[in-house]
C-alpha cells in the first residue's frame, strides 16, 4: 500500500522559522546576562563536561570544529573560559574559569525563566511531544552517515 501522506511545504523552512522564533524568545532572557544564547549553551557544556578537548566538545554539541573555535574566543577573551595545553603539544583543553562558572549560573537562571515561559505558551504536553519528535529525528538522521553532507 502506497503512503498517501505528503507534508505541505519545505521542512527546512518550517524548522528555520520555528528555530528563529524560539531563539528570539530565549535571547530575550539570556541577553540580560550579557551572553548570547549560543554563548550560554557553549559555556554550559564546558561547565558540565570540562576540562574537555575542543574536538570532543564540537562532536558532543554537533558543531563544526571551526565554528566552535570562533565561538570559544569571545568567552576566553571575557575570562569565562581558559583554553590551555592538553596531554601533548598538539592538543588543547577548554575549561571554565571561576568567572565562567558564575556567569553560567546566572545564565541558567535566565534560561529557566525562558524555558518556563515557553512551556506556558506552548503547553507542557506539546513541548514534551516536540522533544520526543526532535530526538527521534536526530537519531534517524544520525543513523544514516552515508547521506550527502553538502561538503
Amino acid at each position: 500500500m502506497k503512503n498517501s501522506i505528503k507534508p505541505p511545504g519545505c521542512t527546512n523552512l518550517k524548522l528555520r522559522q520555528l528555530t528563529r522564533m524560539v531563539t528570539r524568545h530565549y535571547d530575550g532572557y539570556i541577553a540580560k546576562t550579557g551572553l548570547k544564547n549560543t554563548q550560554y549553551a557553549l559555556l554550559s557544556h564546558v561547565v558540565r563536561l570540562g576540562p574537555i578537548q575542543p574536538v570532543d566538545l564540537a562532536r558532543l554539541m554537533r558543531m563544526d570544529a571551526s565554528t566552535l573555535t570562533r565561538n570559544l574566543q569571545p568567552l576566553a577573551t571575557q575570562g569565562l573560559l581558559e583554553i590551555g595545553a592538553g596531554k601533548d603539544a598538539r592538543s588543547r583543553l577548554v575549561e571554565a574559569t571561576e568567572a565562567g562558572h558564575t556567569k553560567q549560573a546566572e545564565g541558567q537562571r535566565a534560561w529557566k525563566m525562558a524555558q518556563t515561559s515557553l512551556n506556558e505558551r506552548l503547553g507542557l504536553e506539546r513541548v514534551a511531544a516536540l522533544h520526543d519528535l526532535l530526538d527521534a529525528c536526530i537519531e534517524s538522521l544520525d543513523s544514516h552517515p552515508d547521506e550527502p553532507s553538502g561538503k
